[in-house]
């Protein structure tokens, strides 16, 4: 394959770079970088870490289930992950008899590994530069044309990329707009779970320590990919063999100091770091309060019913999980940026922009127009977060708000019978799957509590029309008891939760009674009163918002030639590096920059649902049975250390190298005092918690008794 010789322009180019920022191309590093990195203390070369033609690292490095990252560790495809980016598998294979989730899993050979339905894995190929081809078929289009056309020309790239070789392709936007990258990847789906701790272990925390540091928790789960005997990708088979990857990671065990080089791989998802100040004030004052206003009621209705029955907790313990885990983040990310004033140092560098772009017609005018497309959307942003945070947080009415689907076909002239039958298969697929991971005493008080909400907090203009006539029915309006009643009385009628009415309407389906459902009325008068009345202003002010941030990144480009930049995340494979450091985070505080399994203990709590422990984790405690896991300098297993380096959601799971590149560690969270980090990264404060190795072999070895796994390791 001939090396591919991307843009000049966007090595060379203007960043807001300092210290340890910079979620870097790896294919792209540049000599600049690249000699950073050597002068941080990496051991290895440009070729080692991507090539095109060899085998490197970024060939052990993977897209895990579409949302995380995980590394190949053996000859055999066993993959590391985090524990809460195999927590769907793990809950799904659980039940109250086989509680994976609750005691953890180990197979101990290859016959014990469970089927991970519905999972996947993918590789990274190769990256194409297609700009030049992009700009052209988009000169001279802006908004929706230009959004159109890149759909069209995006599908046309995609397919002549990947016709006949069985892989899939994205076309993805660098520097917002100003770059287009071809990422070509090979998928996998027979993915196995190996092993993973008690949730005790693996969870150790909860939400109290989520994005704290010190952090005590074993975030780690195994699993394995297979291929056809053939070697390619296929669907589940019992005659498929463990995957033979090109490369696979050494494991260290040898330790780390203060002050060592770390270096982590992985799929970044979002940041946002040119974000405009009107976009940051927005944020701040509307946006995450509002989220974390609604996530806070759904959590706490949703543990009222998951406290008291072990069964009702595993069924909602993915979905609790997901929302509490960036619960938190938004409320911290708000706190950060009003912390450091965020929004003061983004006008100040605007205004600086904006004394550059006098007199340049093309960049000149471009702050009045973000001034403008702000406030026309403002008014709306608390409606839209309602919906998605509040009315459809709820399982029944996301579920219900599917059904649309079924009304468009019941409605249709003339009625197409084939698309009847597969729509009315689809959503009695999509209503059992909902049915195994719902709750519906504690949906029902969601619903109570956010249509609520949702009438007290909403400009009652956007209310729909007539709905909350029909609740006033129930009573007072600004009575809570009112919502209850009326949710109360959903959940009671409906079809949807009536296995009877249910088979009776998908053999009969009418679009009367679909209608009349109370479950359905209340999901389709929410969404259509925004579709028709507001969506359109959300359209127009990402479209319009979309060009404005391409001009003034280009904008920000030739007013600083000559700087490295890096582009904002996007789920696309990137690398960081920087030291295992410890931190002062405030005045006359000191955060070391370990913690280890002695703290683990400090924190137990007996029978406490987020610090409770396994029996047999405390008992090879007290035994100081180590093994070859032990911190030498410290007599003591290392659970989790900290890092300076720069990442963000996506990076779960992402390996930590060393200098020389074996693994010594899982990235999982970021610290509390940074959480700005997706607009702003602070240079001081910014810390990546990170599951050391030792302690994710310690569980698998001492605790699993899984030794079969460690044998297959490479350990340093």
């Amino acid at each position: 394959m001939k090396k591919r010789i991307l843009s000049l322009f966007f090595v060379l180019v203007f960043s807001f770079a300092r210290a340890d920022e910079g979620m870097w191309l790896v294919y792209l590093l540049g000599e600049q970088v690249y000699n950073d990195m050597v002068k941080r203390g990496l051991k290895l070369s440009k070729e080692q870490l991507y090539s095109i033609n060899k085998v490197s690292i970024k060939d052990a490095i993977i897209i895990f289930n579409g949302g995380c990252t995980g590394e190949i560790v053996s000859p055999e495809g066993l993959i590391f992950t985090n524990h809460h980016c195999g927590y769907d598998a793990i809950a799904s294979a659980s039940s109250v008899e086989h509680n994976y989730l609750r005691d953890g899993f180990y197979a101990k050979s290859k016959t014990e590994e469970i089927p991970a339905k519905g999972m996947f894995v993918q590789f990274l190929v190769r990256i194409d530069d297609v700009t030049a081809q992009v700009d052209e078929a988009l000169k001279g289009l802006t908004g929706m044309e230009s959004a159109t056309k890149l759909r069209a020309v995006s599908a046309e790239i995609v397919k002549k990329a990947t016709d006949g070789t069985g892989y899939e392709a994205r076309l993805v936007p660098m520097f917002k707009g100003n770059q287009h990258l071809l990422f070509v990847y090979e998928r996998f789906r027979d993915i196995r779970l190996v092993g993973a701790p008690a949730e005790s272990v693996g969870k150790f925390g909860g939400d109290t320590d989520n994005w704290e540091w010190p952090r005590h928790t074993g975030d780690f789960s195994v699993f394995r990919v297979y291929m056809s005997k053939e070697g390619k990708a296929a669907e589940y088979s019992a005659d498929n063999v463990p995957l033979k990857p090109k490369y696979f990671l050494p494991v260290s065990i040898k330790g780390f100091n203060d002050g060592d080089y770390a270096m982590i791989y992985g799929y970044p998802g979002s940041t946002n770091r040119y974000e405009t100040s009107f976009g940051v004030k927005l944020k701040t004052n509307v946006e995450n309060p509002a989220i974390v206003n609604l996530r806070d009621i759904r959590l706490k209705l949703m543990f009222e019913e998951m406290r008291k029955d072990p069964a009702v907790r595993l069924r909602l313990a993915s979905n609790y999980a997901s929302v509490a885990n960036y619960w938190k983040f938004f409320d911290g990310e708000a706190k950060q940026l009003l912390k450091f004033d965020t929004y003061g140092q983004k006008k100040k560098e605007e205004e600086k922009f904006n004394t550059w772009a006098k007199g340049k017609p093309e960049y000149e005018n471009i702050f009045k127009q973000y001034e403008k497309i702000y406030q026309d959307w403002a008014p709306y942003t608390k409606h839209r977060i309602y919906l998605n945070e509040g009315i459809f947080g709820s399982p029944l009415i996301a579920f219900s708000a599917s059904l649309g689907a079924m009304e468009r076909a019941l409605t249709k002239k003339p009625i197409n019978a084939d698309e009847l039958q597969k729509v009315s298969e689809s959503l009695d697929k999509a209503r059992k799957t909902f049915l195994e991971s719902s709750n519906h005493a504690s949906d029902q008080k969601i619903v109570a509590a956010t249509s609520h909400y949702f009438h007290r907090d909403i400009d009652p203009s956007q209310h729909p029309t007539g709905f909350y006539g029909i609740v006033s029915a129930y009573g007072d309006l600004n009575d809570e008891a009112t919502y209850k009643k009326y949710a109360a009385d959903l959940f009671s009628k409906t079809m949807l939760l009536d296995d009877t009415k249910w088979s009776a309407f998908l053999a009969k389906p009418d679009s009367t009674t679909l209608q009349k459902d109370m479950a359905y009325q209340y999901s389709s008068t929410f969404s259509k009163n925004y579709a028709t009345k507001y969506a359109s202003y959300a359209t127009n002010f990402t479209l319009q918002n979309n060009d404005l941030g391409k001009a003034y990144l280009k904008g920000v480009i030739a007013m600083n030639p000559g700087k490295v930049m890096y582009p904002d995340a996007n789920f696309t494979m990137r690398t960081s590096f920087g030291n295992v450091k410890s931190y002062h985070p405030r005045d006359a505080v000191f955060y070391d920059y370990v913690c280890t399994l002695s703290g683990v203990m400090e924190k137990y709590k007996p029978g406490d649902y987020e610090f409770d422990l396994p029996a047999n984790l405390i008992e090879a405690y007290n035994k100081k049975d180590f093994g070859q896991y032990k911190d030498a300098k410290l007599n003591d297993i290392v659970v989790a250390f900290i890092t300076t380096n720069d990442i963000t959601g996506g990076n779960s799971g992402s390996p930590v190298l060393n200098a020389k590149g074996e693994l010594i560690g899982l990235a999982f969270d970021g610290n509390y005092e940074a959480l700005s980090h997706k607009i702003a990264f602070d240079k001081d404060l910014n810390r990546t918690i990170c599951v050391d190795v030792r302690y994710v072999l310690w569980c698998i070895d001492k605790l699993g008794g899984a030794k079969n796994i460690i044998q297959e390791l490479t350990l340093k």
